[in-house]
């Protein structure tokens, strides 16, 4: 083991670069920063349709969530990398056509986290912001959503957690992100298959354990922000001044 990571330490951790395109772990995590990145508006989006007073918008955002999250994302994966350049009359990168799958893919699961955050609120909330005569693009944006999205900081870290597991799938397009690096160097030894593959689950455990540490703070920060910005008195919640 000790000399399997020796020998291929740099292979997995950022591939050929630099006398190659970019690999192994650095890609991983590049892909999985970019698709969150991408998935967030996408899912605001649909987090703010999902709640929306408007039927249409409601029922368009419900189908396209329900829809989503009743099929794998191996089949989106699939459709983009054989449908795109078809539709488009022009080839894209493995790279982009993961995370265009990740972004269809996880928009929906993140939008259903930003609506609880949204209609875990006290729905006094939005009546006192329209006796003060605001609308509802502001009471959403400046009442609304910046108490939501703090509140599912957490739920947002564990989405980039899924989405770094799911970023594996980039094997299969022959994407060299590092579950494709490990394949390979499998190949190259092929007596190593334990060792390599076993290497490969303690580097996604790390980064994974590290990041439901990490959500595990946050979810604390989260819930000690509430017991600041609300106090019991006399029975009562009431605003900490």
């Amino acid at each position: 083991m000790l000399t399997l990571i020796h020998d291929y330490w740099q292979f997995l951790l950022i591939g050929e670069y630099p006398d190659g395109p970019l690999g192994g772990l650095a890609l991983t995590l590049a892909i999985a920063c970019v698709s969150l990145v991408m998935t967030f508006p996408v899912a605001l989006v649909l987090a703010l349709a999902r709640t929306s007073t408007v039927s249409i918008f409601r029922r368009i955002a419900t189908v396209y969530v329900y829809l989503v999250r009743g099929m794998p994302l191996l089949t989106f994966l699939l459709w983009i990398y054989f449908l795109v350049p078809l539709v488009l009359s022009h080839p894209i990168t493995p790279f982009w056509t993961l995370v265009l799958a990740i972004v269809l893919y996880q928009s929906a699961y993140l939008s259903e986290v930003i609506r609880g955050g949204i209609e875990g609120l006290p729905p006094g909330q939005m009546e006192a912001a329209k006796s003060l005569g605001l609308s509802y693009g502001t009471t959403m944006r400046k009442v609304v959503l910046p108490q939501a999205l703090f509140n599912v900081i957490p739920g947002i870290v564990n989405q980039f957690t899924i989405i770094i597991k799911e970023s594996s799938l980039g094997s299969i397009i022959a994407l060299a992100e590092v579950t494709f690096v490990a394949g390979r160097i499998n190949s190259f030894l092929l007596t190593e298959a334990l060792n390599v593959f076993f290497l490969l689950a303690v580097i996604y455990f790390i980064i994974c354990f590290s990041l439901s540490l990490a959500v595990s703070a946050l979810e604390k920060r989260v819930a000690q922000g509430r017991t600041n910005v609300e106090q019991p008195i006399g029975g009562e919640l009431v605003p900490n001044v």
